[in-house]
């Protein structure tokens, strides 16, 4: 039986019907045609399909829409004001933190949820927060070197 689910998705009320058993990341890219949210391992393991929830990244593929209901989403798409793209967009680009491109999303969700929390104080905690995210191409060192110059950045330590 469908239920009603309502998510606040990059700022703009979304409301479907969808049955109980549809995850966050399936009412994203499918429902909603979101696709830069991807769906990598669909077991948590991987971070492809990161989403920020209310502020904080979790795995949308663990997360059914309905338990969701009411929150706040944020995906890739809604980083980038307008045209003018996010900090750490405008840094994976400058830093080449990225080669196929399908992991991208979900570690510039990851980082943006990282610095949400207030845990980005050093590079050596920027790479433990990221091992969650993983990247098929290896492009680690430039995923950190990305993320590191903009957090510190915000926090005034560089």
């Amino acid at each position: 039986m469908p239920h009603s689910v309502t998510l606040t998705v990059n700022g703009r009320a979304r409301t479907l019907e969808v049955e109980t058993s549809v995850t966050l990341l399936d009412f994203l890219h499918d429902k909603l045609g979101l696709t830069g949210v991807k769906k990598g391992c669909d077991h948590g393991q991987c971070g492809a399909c990161t989403v920020l929830v209310n502020g904080e990244r979790i795995n949308s593929c663990l997360t059914l829409a309905v338990m969701r209901n009411g929150a706040s989403v944020t995906t890739v798409e809604g980083l980038a004001k307008g045209n003018e793209l996010h900090p750490l967009q405008q840094a994976f680009i400058e830093r080449d933190a990225f080669q196929c491109g399908y992991c991208t999303p979900g570690q510039l969700c990851s980082a943006q949820g990282l610095m949400n929390e207030g845990h980005a104080r050093t590079r050596e905690e920027v790479r433990e927060l990221m091992s969650g995210n993983l990247c098929r191409c290896g492009a680690y060192v430039q995923i950190l070197d990305a993320v590191v110059e903009v957090a510190l950045a915000e926090r005034g330590q560089q």
